[in-house]
């Protein structure tokens, strides 16, 4: 039997470090359908998805070595994918992208992942899920990294290099554009509150 899908994600990257370079398949093997899924939700043109998911590999394979393997490995790939994906919504996009982050502003407001968990989440998931194309995509990145790629408060800091607490207000603020999106449709949603 074949003993590789016991090593973590951060051996594998270390064994490619050191030279290994066929085992940077493994890694491919892990995260092309979670890359392939996130991208997916983060642009809107699904057309491109997998050519620009293979950029994020070929990113990633060219900067392993810049990789610390005493981090974890799926916030480091997350952060490559989150930048390539930005690259591609900028080229395929028509007018400009507005970076400046409002957000920021609020970040002392919210510092714990005290939004209750377990019931909102599985709902919200439903309804991210239904909604994401209706809102802009900074919103729909975070929504998709919480509850449908899992990542914790702190790896979303880490991956979009924001604070803690901004994550917890964009969070907040893509819920309320969603709640919106779904009362402009005449979708009652206040129960999964």
């Amino acid at each position: 039997m074949n003993s590789e899908p016991q090593l973590t994600d951060e051996t594998v990257a270390k064994l490619v470090q050191e030279g290994d370079i066929d085992k940077f398949g493994i890694l491919m093997e892990r995260y092309g359908a979670k890359l392939f899924r996130y991208g997916k939700k983060f642009l809107s043109n699904e057309d491109n998805i997998e050519d620009v998911v293979q950029d994020v590999f070929i990113k990633t394979f060219e900067n392993i070595k810049s990789f610390d393997t005493k981090q974890r490995f799926s916030p480091w790939i997350y952060r490559i994918a989150h930048n390539t994906y930005i690259n591609a919504l900028k080229k395929n996009s028509i007018g400009p992208m507005y970076l400046f982050d409002f957000d920021t502003l609020l970040a002392h407001t919210v510092t714990d992942e005290s939004i209750s968990k377990e019931a909102e989440e599985k709902e919200m998931k439903e309804i991210v899920e239904k909604g994401l194309s209706k809102i802009e995509p900074k919103y729909r990145e975070i929504l998709v990294l919480y509850y449908i790629e899992d990542l914790s408060y702190k790896e979303i800091a880490e991956v979009l290099h924001i604070p803690v607490g901004t994550v917890g207000v964009r969070i907040m603020r893509a819920k309320e554009l969603l709640k919106e999106k779904y009362k402009e449709l005449g979708i009652d949603i206040n129960k999964h509150e």
